[in-house]
């Protein structure tokens, strides 16, 4: 019978050690992995409503992401793991949900993948590098008293003009900007809006004060 048990609770022990902000965390991860779903359904059925959905569903993981840490602080339970946990939720949800959204509603040529991928690299790198400042911000000053470069979750106003042009029946071949052509490759002229975005990110210049 003790055999039977013992794995049982190993297997459930990772579970328990979860606090409420974590689940939180995961709710957030969660709704962004349903975003990008929902980008893929847009690509296969052409349903703008999808994309509707897609955007809802990121706006749902700010609101998530924004709680896990307030009930972290309410319940003075903050720890690495959670940090981890907010980090990579943060990255399916501010950095891959947007790129994805951006590719189904049109932005599909070679230099606009290339553009969508050095934004999501941006916001990895700009969470990787929040970790280790943060960290040495603590030690120093006993919180973590500013953001360097925008924080990943500003992405979401990518995601809102996108559901605004959705809207507006301005998506897929009916982007903004059109197309050109550069060196022989179609790109489209709004994806810049991406690599702005990735680079406000991981500018050392920019410094937002941490509420």
């Amino acid at each position: 019978m003790s055999t039977d048990t013992a794995p049982r609770k190993r297997h459930f022990s990772m579970i328990r050690d979860f606090h409420l902000a974590d689940f939180l965390t995961l709710a957030n991860g969660a709704s962004g992995t349903a975003a990008i779903f929902l980008s893929m359904d847009h690509v296969r059925a052409g349903s703008i409503g999808k994309v509707y959905a897609a955007g809802i569903f990121i706006v749902l993981a700010l609101f998530f992401d924004v709680m896990d840490g307030r009930v972290a602080r309410w319940r003075h339970q903050a720890s690495v793991m959670g940090r981890e946990l907010d980090s990579l939720a943060d990255v399916i949800s501010f950095g891959v949900a947007p790129a994805c959204l951006g590719f189904a509603v049109g932005l599909t040529g070679l230099l606009d993948c290339l553009v969508l991928l050095y934004f999501v690299g941006c916001g990895i790198s700009r969470l990787a590098r929040y970790n280790i400042t943060a960290e040495k911000m603590s030690e120093e000053a006993g919180k973590v008293t500013y953001f360097e470069g925008t924080p990943i979750p500003t992405s979401v106003l990518l995601v809102l003009a996108i559901m605004l042009l959705a809207w507006r029946g301005a998506v897929d071949g009916a982007l903004p900007g059109g197309i050109v052509s550069l060196a022989g490759w179609d790109f489209h002229p709004l994806t810049l809006i991406y690599a702005l975005s990735g680079s406000l990110m991981i500018s050392k210049t920019i410094h937002i004060p941490k509420p």
